[in-house]
């Protein structure tokens, strides 16, 4: 607890760590908080549509994974298997992927128990193309 002789009160304190937009690295209060998801590369970045036929296997490489992380095939949200907080994988089928051509491929992280404290929480990665043949 502060005392009243050190001349800082608890809201001057709150005010000290929110003046960078209450972002996650300077206020305490956002330890719940989910970090961004970061895509770096998808292994492979070329498949045949032979291959979704029979159940194929991606591999998603980036950062600020999660468990709670989610793939994103187009629009279509999956649950992957999170092998580390750099890497998930999930299965593409014909139920996501009906025919040959670009598919859009990111990843989503819900937003965490932040409250109303301006915390960043979780989001939705840029986008990587995955080929299709």
């Amino acid at each position: 607890m502060l005392s009243r002789n050190c001349g800082i009160s608890l809201a001057g304190l709150l005010a000290f760590f929110c003046l960078a937009g209450c972002n996650n690295t300077l206020n305490p209060l956002c330890g719940s908080a989910r970090p961004m998801p970061v895509i770096g590369s998808l292994s492979p970045s070329t498949i045949t549509f032979a291959q979704v036929q029979q159940g194929f296997v991606l591999t998603v490489n980036g950062s600020n994974i999660v468990s709670s992380s989610e793939v994103v095939i187009n629009s279509t949200p999956l649950s992957p298997t999170v092998v580390s907080d750099e890497q998930l994988k999930v299965k593409l089928t014909t139920d996501v992927i009906s025919a040959p051509g670009p598919v859009k491929v990111s990843v989503l992280t819900p937003g965490g128990n932040s409250g109303n404290l301006d915390c960043t929480s979780g989001g939705q990665s840029s986008a990587l193309v995955l080929t299709v043949n």
